[in-house]
């Protein structure tokens, strides 16, 4: 049975509240980041979206979870503040779903977000060393990265991107949210000297086994 998105029957004060518990439920119960077009089925054609999402945070205040916008989408997420109680009690943080990267994984996961659309053999000529099929794998079997379009280079090699699971996990809306390149050099973080002359790199072709957890990179 359709559902009464507009609800005219009801009063604006009711109209809006029915549509913030509906809006509200449908992110709750998804397991992945909500879109506008997704939510715009529930609530009438004249629905501000974005005054809903104000008035659903402003409610959840108070509470130990918040409704966050990551990977073009909406989503709740445990507060920040209470990721060592839910660690304390399970091990890990929660909606973590990624295992802890390797420092070599972590380095080759951040030039793919900054150089993409790029060629395994592009980030083996960017660190002086071969970056191993193996190590794109673990890559590619997080979802973090995927095949993106073929390269201009002979053979046309598949380049690799990011995807909206690496957004999710590291709670990105857009990757238009990441760290200037050049400010991160300038404040010291990041050296693409050091990076090209491999000063930091450990073993792009077993791996390190230095872990270096993914949210935090």
């Amino acid at each position: 049975m359709p559902v009464d998105a507009e609800l005219e029957h009801l009063p604006p004060e009711l109209r809006w509240r029915e549509w913030m518990g509906r809006v509200e439920a449908v992110i709750f119960a998804a397991s992945e980041p909500v879109t506008r077009s997704v939510l715009a089925r529930v609530v009438g054609r004249n629905c501000n979206l974005e005054l809903i999402i104000d008035d659903i945070r402003a409610e959840l205040a108070g509470r130990p979870y918040e409704l966050v916008a990551v990977a073009g989408g909406w989503q709740h997420r445990t507060k920040k503040a209470f990721a060592d109680v839910i660690r304390s009690a399970f091990g890990t943080a929660a909606g973590q779903g990624t295992k802890d990267l390797s420092q070599a994984e972590a380095l080759v996961l951040m030039c793919i977000v900054y150089f993409q659309p790029i060629t395994r053999s592009e980030l083996s000529s960017f660190f002086g060393k071969e970056v191993s099929r193996d190590l794109i794998g673990v890559l590619r079997a997080q979802d973090l990265i995927a095949s993106g379009p073929r390269s201009p280079q002979p053979g046309a090699p598949y380049t690799y991107v990011t995807t909206k699971t690496f957004l999710s996990q590291f709670g990105l809306d857009t990757l238009r949210q990441l760290p200037d390149f050049e400010a991160l050099e300038d404040a010291g973080l990041l050296s693409k000297e050091k990076l090209l002359a491999g000063d930091i790199m450990p073993d792009f072709s077993n791996g390190d086994q230095d872990d270096v957890s993914g949210p935090d990179m």
